[in-house]
Parts: structure tokens; sequence; C-alpha cells
């Protein structure tokens, strides 16, 4: 299993949407909720985040490999917990 990073602003209409999905998923399937998720704050932690080849939030990482970027649906944010499942 691989974790996820998600970056993120508070606030971003996108990044709360993500985050309903995420917490509905984990709902669904129990075992994504096994699944380590760091989400980062772009604005908090710029210097974590220069690190990233990203331009929109919500975005979503595993191991470093960009798998979603953008306006968030429950299928794309499974596309990325099944990529951490493999």
């Amino acid at each position: 299993m691989k974790g996820i990073t998600m970056f993120m602003f508070a606030g971003c209409p996108h990044c709360k949407k993500a985050k309903d999905i995420i917490d509905e998923l984990c709902a669904e399937k129990p075992e994504y909720a096994e699944i380590p998720i760091t989400a980062i704050d772009e604005k908090l932690d710029p210097k974590t985040a220069d690190k990233y080849d990203y331009y929109y939030v919500p975005t979503f990482f595993v191991d470093g490999e960009k798998i979603h970027e953008g306006v968030p649906t429950k299928e794309k944010i499974e596309n990325v917990f099944k990529k951490a499942c493999e």
C-alpha cells in the first residue's frame, strides 16, 4: 500500500469537495480508510509544494506520481485510491 499526498488550500470549494468524496469512499470501502493521506496546504507549506509539479488544487500524488489535478469527481478520486492500493 502506498501513501497519498494531497495538495489543497483551506477554503477552496474544490478541495472541500475532494475531502467529502474521500470521506464517502472511505465509508464505502474501509480498506481505503487505511491508506495514509498527507494533506498539505500549499499556502502554509510552500517549500514542500514547490518540490511538486502541479498548477491547480486539489492535486493528488501517489509515491510522487501525479494521479489527479483539478476539479474532483468520485471516479477520479477513486482512481487515486486504486493506484495507492497497487
